[in-house]
């Protein structure tokens, strides 16, 4: 079952990736992208994380332990099982989409290429906060540059 919410959730999560960075941008794909890529993720996140925290559909999962989110043993007793860690996966893939969703949103609005959106958004893809600071480090440099030329 793991497995196949795993894979499921990484399948969609890269169909959105590769629409969102290859396509034209259109209000449709973007809506697509938003309700039912970031929205499937969510809701997928939703039903999941309950049900692993009380232990209803993981018998290994955290209801054995105490789960504390202050602590480095409470947050890993969460990733022990494979519900877990895909339920942790899930949650990742739905905030790096929706980040990307963003970013790619906000370089459009301000006229940025997209040959320059590419490699900010798959460093989005691969590791969110990386793709995340290097847009705002982006965005500000060209604010700033142009705050001074008026």
């Amino acid at each position: 079952m793991w497995d196949a919410i795993f894979s499921t959730a990484n399948m969609l999560a890269m169909i959105c990736w590769v629409g969102l960075i290859l396509l034209p941008r259109w209000p449709t794909l973007l809506a697509v992208i938003l309700y039912l890529g970031v929205g499937l993720l969510c809701l997928t996140y939703t039903i999941l994380l309950p049900s692993i925290m009380g232990g209803w559909i993981d018998p290994v999962g955290p209801a054995d332990a105490a789960v504390n989110f202050t602590t480095i043993e409470g947050v890993r007793s969460i990733f022990l099982s494979d519900g877990g860690v895909t339920v942790g996966w899930t949650h990742y893939l739905a905030f790096d989409l929706f980040v990307g969703l963003w970013i790619a949103k906000d370089a459009d609005a301000k006229q940025f290429s997209r040959v320059l959106q590419a490699p900010i958004l798959f460093a989005t893809f691969m590791a969110g906060p990386i793709g995340l600071f290097i847009w705002l480090v982006v965005r500000e440099r060209r604010a700033r540059l142009a705050g001074r030329t008026k």
